[in-house]
């Protein structure tokens, strides 16, 4: 009974992710972009919730999501004031409350970009810097395809107006001890969700950007 239980849990909540992050991509190129825009912080939300859900809870668990939280809307506050971490740059409304210039959906997207990066890295590969590296790769790779999408979603602008090899280090530098923590307290979660989610994320900026290049804004 448990194990059904569990499954139907995992199947419910990839099936929610699907249908959020197709609907979103759906509307913002063929219906009313800016609505479906403005509802990004509630699909972040809805994809952390079913992340944690699924996620199998312990006080290391606990401490690892308030870590990447606090360090990811450290980094950033820094980064957008000072310009020495990821270059020069803001944040636009569509990410919805801020702190100090900085969407607090900004440190949850941080925690859900190292957990689910790290628990498809800790399936692949063996050895916590094998893991580590693998995960900050990952990390990498996703926001290839989210930075050229970002400016015209209202998420951030970069001064030059496109993100320089400044950017990518500095996710380097911020995601690898992140990356460390989370393979050190090796949260435990079975199933699929995580690859769903990471797949979802690259196919709905990817087809975004591939829109937007197709219309040459």
């Amino acid at each position: 009974m448990n194990s059904k239980l569990f499954f139907s849990k995992q199947q419910f909540s990839i099936a929610l992710i699907w249908l959020f992050h197709v609907s979103g991509l759906v509307g913002i190129i063929y219906s009313d972009a800016s609505w479906f825009i403005k509802a990004t912080p509630v699909n972040l939300l809805l994809s952390f919730v079913l992340l944690m859900i699924n996620t199998t809870w312990s006080r290391k668990t606990l401490v690892l999501v308030l870590l990447c939280f606090i360090t990811g809307m450290f980094a950033e506050i820094i980064g957008v004031h000072y310009g020495f971490l990821f270059g020069a740059y803001s944040y636009g409304d569509a990410l919805g409350i801020k702190f100090l210039d900085v969407p607090l959906l900004i440190g949850v997207n941080w925690c859900i970009l190292v957990f689910i990066t790290g628990f498809i890295a800790s399936f692949f590969v063996t050895g916590l810097w094998s893991r580590t590296l693998l995960g900050v790769f990952l990390m990498l790779f996703l926001d290839l395809v989210i930075e050229p999408v970002a400016p015209v979603l209202d998420f951030w602008t970069f001064e030059s107006g496109i993100a320089s090899f400044h950017n990518y280090f500095g996710w380097a530098v911020v995601a690898l001890p992140l990356q460390f923590v989370f393979h050190k307290y090796t949260p435990k979660m079975d199933g699929p969700f995580p690859f769903h989610l990471f797949i979802l994320q690259f196919l709905f900026f990817t087809i975004l950007l591939l829109k937007i290049n197709s219309l040459g804004i």
